[in-house]
């Protein structure tokens, strides 16, 4: 399915969609090309969501024009996937991929003479599908979905969000559009996710908040401003770099054009007598600059915390705190202690206990071994987005107000109106109701609601699903400034950076670590652990006698080595996912007759394949053991 380079595989001309007075998207024109690695990013409500389903042929736009490539396979992953409740996570899957399985069920059909044969075994090969069943397996074991015999309507949103994310990816489609996949992902699935795109044969463009995420996987960003796309080549980091640049040449353009304005205003006031030609010439270019539209400005935004009350020496202790939840040991024997200013990240996979942890700190759930104490003047405010629902009759006034007119700020007060306008809200639309507005806006309409009930001790539980990057970046500065404690279960990895002196790491088996730094620190640490664990005891030398040399003085790392062990963990990934694809292979019953005439062949690329695995291994080690000798000289 894959084309040459630079065909042309969609292309989206001069898009015009209008909601009530609110135009989300003017001319906006985008083409997609075979090969293209393409990032959306954009203010929530911007038109995001509504141009992907348009390009997905969900919706229709008002005016404009989409081409797509004759025969284009698209997979496209929505906000929110719209399942039967009876239906299993494994059809529900295996829908997604649809094509595949009619093309391998008309040739099983087929009689032995057909002379429809040759062109099935085409279309197969080109769909890939005779692996369809192992792409299906890997998909719903790296993105961790629910059992595949469970029911659709027994699962929950971020369930859902992952099996619909797999339904997506599996079809191995021409062209990919997923909308805020990392959403419910957790770090190991993301960096999955992540792995897979960057060896994905077709286009992709992907609308997400993650920024690394964005940083690993694209070759452009696309940016949705004021109805119109710009253009950036690179990934997140590129982005950042020619947007400040973009928007600085047209602060530079906005200034020489008001300077004209002044100076033409002027001469027009004096009124010089003489109207000659040249004269109106002038008169006529002053009307025109001064209906020249000037630069789109973002609505200013400074998300605000209300100021915590003062913490006593105790905040929250647990002591020695174990957790059995259905028969599963969750947390055993975790000891810790929450400190004011203390800033703690919780990361692990789903399923480990997380939000547990989360329930037994807020006393809401008793450890079945240990115990909990809060402090005389904790106070919590705890921000849970799947359990705190929004009204969508009600306008946003009515749901943040709950009847009154201000919220408490400190020793004063502040006007629910300027409160939502602090969070991004223009004034304009603070009466609409809130069934109108987009998947990013309610997030932050319903942080709003819950972050002006105060506390000193603020929980969040995944509180960046669904926040646009200007809003990120405010609640991480909202953070960083807060003066109580801070506990957060996230999976986005630049916000743990960014916010966190310290990370709970769920690591399975009722193991709880903790680490002292941000997440990349505490990643480290967990290498280093591994390795020593995977190390056989070294046989001592304290007989070895004392006419021994001291020891040379540790080389420095070059750059490439380090450059080369900060791509090893990705390096021996991908090589892993090489083995377990050929090995699956040589599971499947259908091995012989599917892949006999390459057995050989098949045998010595796995062969290869683990020794190239257990060198890039023995390399980390080796490379890791440097900089180990370093950090200690």
């Amino acid at each position: 399915m894959s084309q040459p380079p630079h065909i042309t595989l969609l292309d989206a001309s001069e898009l015009k969609v209008r909601f009530n007075d609110n135009e989300v998207l003017k001319s906006a024109s985008l083409t997609i090309r075979d090969g293209d690695h393409l990032g959306m990013v954009g203010r929530n409500g911007c038109g995001k969501s509504t141009f992907l389903k348009i390009l997905a042929g969900i919706a229709q736009a008002d005016d404009g024009k989409v081409t797509l490539r004759s025969g284009l396979g698209i997979g496209y992953l929505p906000q929110g996937l719209d399942a039967s409740d009876g239906v299993s996570v494994l059809d529900t899957i295996r829908d997604g991929a649809a094509h595949s399985f009619n093309l391998l069920d008309e040739y099983e059909s087929l009689p032995a003479d057909s002379n429809r044969q040759t062109e099935l075994e085409q279309q197969i090969a080109a769909a890939d599908a005779w692996n369809i069943e192992t792409r299906i397996e890997t998909a719903m074991m790296h993105l961790n979905t629910p059992a595949a015999d469970r029911l659709m309507g027994t699962l929950s949103g971020g369930e859902k969000r992952r099996v619909a994310l797999c339904r997506s990816i599996v079809s191995n489609p021409d062209l990919l559009i997923l909308d805020e996949p990392t959403n419910h992902l957790d770090t190991d699935s993301i960096e999955w996710m992540a792995q897979y795109l960057k060896k994905f044969r077709g286009a992709f463009l992907v609308a997400t908040h993650d920024r690394y995420f964005l940083d690993e996987i694209c070759n452009h960003i696309v940016e949705l401003q004021a109805g119109r796309f710009h253009t950036h080549k690179g990934n997140y980091s590129d982005y950042l770099e020619s947007n400040l640049a973009r928007m600085e040449n047209e602060q530079a353009i906005e200034l020489k054009r008001k300077r004209f304005l002044h100076r033409e205003l002027d001469w027009i006031r004096r009124g010089p007598k003489a109207r000659t030609t040249k004269a109106k010439f002038r008169v006529d270019k002053f009307h025109s600059i001064k209906n020249t539209q000037s630069p789109d400005r973002e609505l200013s935004m400074d998300l605000i915390i209300p100021p915590p009350g003062q913490l006593a020496n105790r905040v929250v202790d647990l002591i020695n705190v174990s957790l059995e939840l259905g028969g599963r040991k969750l947390i055993e024997q975790f000891d810790f202690k929450f400190e004011a200013g203390m800033r703690i990240g919780i990361c692990g996979r789903n399923g480990l206990g997380k939000t547990s942890l989360l329930r037994i700190v807020l006393g809401q759930l008793a450890p079945t071994g240990g115990s909990q104490k809060t402090g005389v003047l904790t106070q919590f405010n705890y921000v849970d987005q799947e359990r705190v629902q929004l009204d969508p009759e009600k306008t946003l006034l009515q749901e943040v107000a709950e009847g009154a007119d201000t919220i408490s700020f400190g020793n004063g007060k502040l006007a629910i109106r300027a409160y939502l306008q602090r969070f991004g809200f223009d004034p304009k639309r603070i009466n609409m109701k809130i069934k109108s507005l987009s998947g990013g806006e309610k997030s932050r309409l319903l942080l709003a609601r819950i972050l002006k009930h105060g506390g000193n001790f603020l929980i969040m539980d995944e509180p960046t699903n669904d926040l646009d990057l200007p809003t990120l970046r405010l609640l991480e500065e909202a953070l960083l400034a807060f003066s109580g404690c801070v506990l957060v279960v996230s999976h986005d990895r630049y916000f743990l950076n960014r916010v966190c002196t310290g990370i709970i790491a769920f690591e399975g088996d009722g193991l709880v670590a903790y680490n002292e730094g941000d997440y990349e620190y505490y990643r480290e640490k967990l290498a280093e652990r591994k390795m020593r664990l995977a190390k056989p005891p070294v046989a001592s030398q304290a007989n070895a006698g004392s006419s021994r040399a001291p020891e040379a003085k540790p080389r420095k790392m070059t750059w490439k080595e380090k450059a080369e062990l900060e791509g090893m963990e990705a390096a021996i990934l991908k090589d892993e996912e090489a083995v377990a694809r050929l090995e699956s292979l040589f599971a499947d019953p259908e091995f012989h007759s599917k892949h006999g005439v390459k057995t050989i062949e098949l045998t010595n690329e796995l062969e290869t394949a683990k020794k190239h695995v257990a060198a890039l291994y023995a390399r980390w080690e080796e490379l890791e053991a440097i900089r180990a000798a370093n950090e200690k000289a």
